[in-house]
């Protein structure tokens, strides 16, 4: 008979618990903001982002030792006593990322960072849209889907055009999507424009106007105008005309 591994399943509650956590503090902060009126898309982030900081006990008074400091990884002595993110495995491998909630893609998403907007794109890519819409079976993290569309924009490559609209309508089908589109950036509509149009071209390019050395089937062009329109309608992007 097949053994239960408790301690695994004991990690996976208390990671969906804090993952419920996280979306109703994040959800309620959500809601104040839009009571407030705040002027600025930056400062409904603020106020969402702020959710999660956790408030002073009232045993914490000032000059008193501190316990946790803001960044664990800081040390005030540049000698000995400082650790390297490669020693202590911050950063995990490409293969190794394999979560399967949300907390745990939030969690090593934000350790790869943003230097490498490559490994980012090769993240959403192996885990493909029917992955990403296992994970956020509540909702995408807030502002996780405008990150989404800023790395898929920059690193569309030939040939991954398929894979790239497969990920687009998995995340089309996540609870509050409507929501979180509202909450973009202009930057992250931008980028979610041009990623479209770049799709585009390559659906309506003429085999000697693809990249060089690409095919037309390597371009994806096997997905029809009306898949394509019907992805570009929920992400709010004008769509192609029918051919005449």
């Amino acid at each position: 008979s097949e053994v239960l591994n408790f301690s695994a399943l004991e990690r996976e509650l208390q990671s969906a618990v804090e993952a419920d956590k996280k979306y109703q503090r994040e959800n309620d902060a959500k809601f104040r903001a839009l009571h407030q009126k705040v002027g600025t898309y930056e400062e409904f982030r603020d106020i969402v982002l702020a959710s999660n900081l956790k408030p002073l006990d009232r045993k914490d008074k000032a000059g008193a030792p501190r316990k946790q400091p803001w960044n664990a990884l800081a040390s005030t002595d540049k000698g000995q006593n400082q650790t390297s993110c490669d020693e202590i495995g911050l950063k995990p491998q490409l293969s190794e990322f394999q979560p399967r909630t949300a907390s745990e893609f939030s969690r090593d998403w934000r350790r790869f960072g943003s230097e490498n907007p490559e490994d980012k794109y090769s993240l959403l890519l192996s885990l493909g849209g029917e992955g990403l819409r296992n994970i956020f079976r509540a909702e995408v993290g807030f502002g996780l889907l405008g990150e989404f569309l800023v790395f898929l924009s920059s690193g569309l490559q030939p040939g991954d055009e398929a894979m790239v609209i497969g990920i687009l309508e998995g995340l089309s089908k996540t609870p509050r999507f409507g929501l979180n589109m509202c909450l973009l950036s202009r930057a992250e509509r931008e980028a979610c424009g041009d990623l479209f149009q770049n799709l585009r071209k390559t659906q309506d390019a003429e085999p000697e106007t693809l990249f060089p050395g690409q095919t037309s089937e390597a371009a994806g062009r096997s997905i029809d105008t009306e898949t394509l329109n019907g992805i570009m309608q929920l992400y709010g992007v004008q769509t192609v005309s029918p051919p005449q």
